[in-house]
């Protein structure tokens, strides 16, 4: 019954909140499967959490800007 009021409160639709209150897998399993999709990047970032792949993607780019870029030449 936690499971179902949790779910409900956080918007998710109906069938979502039968399929996941109803399982008997723990937290930790079903985070991979329909709880992913139903609580998407946008939620997480209204919590205040930082995605990884934005931070590593950014990260990735001030790498590939340090060097000379395409104006080196090839030896």
């Amino acid at each position: 019954r936690t499971r179902f009021r949790e779910l409900r409160a956080l918007g998710l639709p109906e069938w979502v909140v039968y399929q996941l209150a109803n399982s008997r897998k723990g937290p930790w399993r079903m985070a991979g499967g329909p709880l992913n999709s139903a609580l998407g990047n946008a939620y997480w970032r209204a919590q205040g959490l930082i995605s990884l792949t934005e931070c590593y993607e950014a990260t990735r780019q001030s790498w590939r800007t340090a060097g000379c870029g395409p104006a080196c030449p090839v030896v």
